[in-house]
């Protein structure tokens, strides 16, 4: 065990992470040159695409230092704020951590805040500079930069370059001196985190955890704390970048479990696997379930599809235990699904893969939030509101709460007006400002989640011309007014245009909404007006005009009656069209509702 460390690498996006694990893999000859590729751990399309790790990956490495030989586990983390709890199960699961930092970027949001959770787990913090080799690097800066948050000495930041593997070495030195060996009792009753799991189609779900206790071992008998439910262990064994199958994995080490489960939902992140004759007293703490934050309908293109949709739905949740839906009905779209997300990226990932891995075409409506609703008959009931049409009648509505999130806003000094002036215009409310350097402030803010949904992130980087970092958490529900805003076309409400909106601001969305609507619905044979209401009152309005035949062309001449009769006749037929006319919305309508500033 004394020759074992388990570790993490925490960072914002685009610091470095993914290339610096792979020149520590290159390094420790734990790939062959043959398997040699940009981003190892990355496996995903999108990943190396978009240059952001949506799964977390486990990896096991061999290193000679001083005639001994040693264990490496590389715990990887996703690096985005929608999978902050996957982030906190492996750093659990460490005794150490390495902190990156760019260094032409300095500290950002992220990486505090993931920071945060690695000292509230007492991890063992190496704190690396990488990128020192790019010409707008500032070193010295930086480096003060970390001391200064750190509180460490400036000789214990490790230089390093990912792109040329300078300091790798060093890197690895530290590791082994300066992670503490994980601590533990092998002859105690199984205790098991698990802090990943990944679908294999042939083999069913596999485990990833790490042994507190005990042993774990082949053809065992064990137990999901969460679920309570038994399997054998038909196979376990170390990650290397293929498997290797064990006879045990012993305590303090990092290794996979197959069961044969075929149930994504069985297996949770955090939960912890024991033996199933000798069982742990306790579980290990911090376990909970991952709660849904955002909420979205998906609805088929083509309504046909509706099998097609389910069907990939239900490849992609054994894929994806955190992605959560249930079929739904919508006037204007036929069937779907009304989905829980953990965030905005997690949506564009699921919507993303849906078009790729299964060809489905796919439309979204306006995200939303989940909020609690109390009537006045009943005002100790909590109503689950994930979509806009379960909020009760209004006037037997006692309060509406909404969740809160506090967030931390990293930006240049030169930009701070500019920030809080749209944290404020979010309904945000500034806690906190400090200064980290005399160029760089932390700005802190209680703001709705609602607000960040649509196109806060977008217009955060506008105003502060890309400088600004942002990351949060939630803090709970807060009481709110809120109302529903009903968007009428002909008379008849849109379902899927429908939003939760705050009171103050019903009036500016309506009005903005239904001028986009105007310009992107197309003209018909009939006038259409477009009418956003709360309730029975319409608080705005637009007329698209009817595409009109000049009938009175052939008129020419003689009494002025003879095309007033042949007006009012082409006013009765447009008035009967009307009345029968089915307006269409083009799918472009739907994605617009969500850049209302553009």
């Amino acid at each position: 065990m004394k020759n074992i460390r388990n570790f993490c690498i925490i960072a914002h996006i685009d610091h470095g992470k993914s290339t610096l694990a792979d020149r520590l893999l290159d390094y420790t000859n734990t790939v062959s040159e043959r398997q040699k590729q940009e981003q190892l751990l990355d496996t995903m399309d999108l990943e190396r695409e978009r240059g952001i790790t949506i799964k977390s990956h486990a990896i096991q490495m061999d290193y000679h230092y001083n005639g001994d030989s040693y264990v490496l586990n590389l715990i990887d983390t996703p690096g985005h704020v929608d999978f902050s709890y996957e982030v906190s199960r492996s750093i659990a699961a460490c005794e150490g951590a390495l902190l990156i930092v760019d260094a032409a970027q300095s500290i950002q949001a992220q990486t505090i805040s993931n920071l945060y959770l690695a000292l509230e787990n007492d991890l063992e913090i190496i704190p690396v500079l990488n990128k020192v080799d790019l010409p707008s690097a500032n070193p010295e800066e930086v480096t003060d930069d970390i001391v200064n948050l750190l509180g460490c000495d400036p000789s214990e930041v490790i230089h390093a370059s990912g792109k040329t593997g300078f300091g790798v070495d060093k890197i690895l030195q530290a590791i082994i001196e300066q992670v503490p060996a994980p601590q533990g009792d092998p002859k105690a009753p199984l205790q098991a985190l698990i802090f990943d799991s990944v679908y294999n189609p042939y083999r069913g779900v596999e485990t990833y955890f790490r042994v507190m206790n005990g042993v774990i071992r082949e053809k065992q008998k064990v137990k999901f704390m969460a679920t309570d439910k038994e399997y054998v262990a038909d196979e376990v064994g170390t990650l290397k970048l293929t498997q290797y199958p064990k006879k045990f994995i012993g305590t303090g080490d990092v290794g996979y479990l197959v069961t044969g489960i075929k149930e994504a939902q069985e297996v949770k992140v955090g939960d912890t696997i024991t033996g199933a004759d000798h069982p742990t007293k306790e579980q290990i703490d911090g376990f909970e379930d991952v709660k849904p934050m955002v909420f979205a309908g998906i609805y088929p293109v083509d309504t046909d599809e509706y099998e097609e949709l389910r069907g990939s739905m239900e490849k992609l949740k054994l894929n994806d235990a955190s992605l959560v839906y249930t079929p739904e009905s919508s006037a204007a779209l036929g069937f779907g699904f009304r989905c829980g997300f953990l965030g905005m990226l997690h949506l564009e990932i699921i919507q993303e893969r849906l078009e790729r891995e299964f060809n489905m075409t796919v439309i979204t409506t306006v995200p939303n939030v989940s909020y609690h609703a109390f009537t006045k008959k009943h005002p100790d009931t909590v109503i689950l509101v994930n979509n806009p049409s379960d909020l009760p009648d209004p006037s037997g509505l006692d309060r509406v709460e909404e969740p809160y999130i506090k967030a931390s806003i990293i930006t240049k000094a030169d930009f701070v007006g500019p920030v809080m002036s749209l944290c404020i215009e979010k309904r945000g409310i500034i806690t906190n400002q400090t200064y980290l350097t005399t160029d760089r402030v932390e700005l802190s803010f209680d703001m709705p989640l609602a607000e960040i949904v649509f196109d806060f992130y977008d217009r955060l980087k506008t105003v502060s011309k890309g400088y600004a970092s942002f990351d949060y958490h939630p803090i709970g529900l807060r009481e709110s007014k809120l109302v529903r805003l009903d968007i009428l076309l002909n008379g008849q409400p849109v379902d899927a245009l429908s939003a939760l909106i705050h009171a103050d601001n019903a009036y500016t969305i309506g009005k903005k909404m239904v001028v986009k609507l105007r310009k992107l619905i197309p003209r018909q044979q009939f006038d259409i007006p477009i009418q956003a209401a709360i309730g029975a009152k319409i608080i705005s309005r637009e007329t698209i005009k009817a595409l009109r035949k000049d009938v009175t062309a052939k008129c020419y001449g003689g009494d002025i009656t003879r095309k007033r009769k042949l007006l009012e006749k082409q006013k009765k037929g447009k008035k009967r069209m009307r009345q029968v006319g089915n307006v269409e919305i083009p799918q472009s309508a739907f994605m617009a509702v969500l850049k209302l500033d553009d």
